[in-house]
C-alpha cells in the first residue's frame, strides 16, 4: 500500500506543480534524458560486467540490469535492483557469495565514482556523505573478517577485480555522474530555472546521505535531500519539487520500454520452454 502510495506521489507530483510554474517546457528534459538512458543503461552494465569475472556477455549484462532497475523502482531503497542481479548471476552458474561481491563491489565503485566525478567538477562533497562512505568501507570489512570465521562457505570464492577493472569501472561511473547531472539540470531547466554544474553536483553529493534511509522511487528521502539542495542553491522551492519530480517520473520511461521488454519476453520464452 506505501508502495503503491509512493510511485502515486512520484507521478502526480510534477503533473500538479508543473502547470504552476510561470515557463515550462518539455525539451530540455527531453534532451537531458538521452544521455541519461546512455548512461544508465550502457555505462553502468559495462561497469559492472568489469568488476563481474563471471565470463557472461555484455547483452547479458544489459538486460540484466535493465529488468533489475525496473524493479528497483518498484521497491524501496532499490533493494529490488540489487536482489534481482544477485538471482540473475546464481541462475547463471555463479556462486551466491561471488554474486554478491560483484553487486557490492559495483555499488561501492559507483560512490567512488561520484567522488571522482565531484573532484573533477571542482564540487567537494559534504564532509557527512565521505564519512559515511568511509564508515561503510569499515563495516563492510568487519563483516568479512567476522564471515571469514564464523561462516567461510558465504564468501566468494573467485578472484578479486583487477586494479584495472576497477579503473575502468571508477571511469565508467564518472561518465554515469555526468549524465544524472545533465537530467537534472534538463529537468531544472524545464521548469525555466538554470543552476551551474557545480551547484548541480553538489546538491546531488548532497542528497545521498539521504540515500541511506529507505523509501519509493520519487518521494524517498534522497528525492527530498535534493529538493533542499536545489532550494539552498536558489531555486525557487516550487521549481525545485517540480525538477526532482520530473527526473523521477522520467525515469519510469526506460526501465518499463528496456527492463518491462525484456523480462516479458524472459517469461514468454520461459512458458514455451515450460
Amino acid at each position: 500500500m506505501l508502495l503503491a502510495l509512493g510511485v502515486l506521489v512520484s507521478l502526480v507530483v510534477p503533473v500538479v506543480t508543473l502547470p504552476r510554474l510561470p515557463a515550462v517546457s518539455p525539451w530540455p528534459v527531453l534532451l537531458g534524458i538521452v544521455p541519461w538512458v546512455v548512461g544508465k543503461y550502457l555505462l553502468c552494465p559495462l561497469r559492472w560486467r568489469a568488476l563481474t569475472p563471471a565470463g557472461l556477455t555484455r547483452r547479458w549484462h544489459l538486460r540484466a540490469y535493465a529488468e533489475s532497475e525496473l524493479l528497483g523502482l518498484l521497491t524501496p531503497g532499490h533493494v529490488g535492483a540489487d536482489l534481482w542481479r544477485i538471482t540473475r548471476l546464481t541462475r547463471a552458474g555463479l556462486g551466491r557469495g561471488d554474486a554478491v561481491l560483484s553487486v557490492g563491489t559495483d555499488r561501492l565503485v559507483g560512490a567512488l565514482g561520484l567522488g571522482v566525478f565531484a573532484v573533477v567538477a571542482g564540487t567537494s562533497l559534504p564532509l557527512s556523505t565521505v564519512v559515511a562512505a568511509i564508515g561503510v568501507s569499515v563495516v563492510v570489512v568487519v563483516i568479512v573478517v567476522v564471515l571469514r570465521r564464523l561462516r567461510p562457505g558465504l564468501l566468494p570464492i573467485g578472484p578479486l577485480p583487477p586494479p584495472r577493472a576497477l579503473a575502468q569501472g571508477l571511469a565508467l561511473s564518472a561518465g554515469y555522474q555526468l549524465t544524472i547531472a545533465g537530467l537534472l539540470l534538463g529537468s531544472l531547466a524545464s521548469t525555466g530555472h538554470s543552476l551551474p554544474l557545480w551547484a548541480i553536483v553538489g546538491a546531488f553529493g548532497a542528497s545521498q546521505l539521504a540515500g541511506a534511509i529507505p523509501g519509493p522511487h520519487g518521494a524517498s528521502p534522497r528525492d527530498g535531500a535534493l529538493v533542499l539542495g536545489l532550494v539552498a542553491a536558489g531555486v525557487p522551492v516550487a521549481a525545485a519539487v517540480a525538477a526532482v519530480a520530473v527526473q523521477a517520473a522520467v525515469a519510469w520511461l526506460p526501465a518499463l520500454a528496456l527492463g518491462g521488454s525484456s523480462l516479458l519476453l524472459r517469461r514468454r520464452a520461459a512458458l514455451a520452454a515450460a
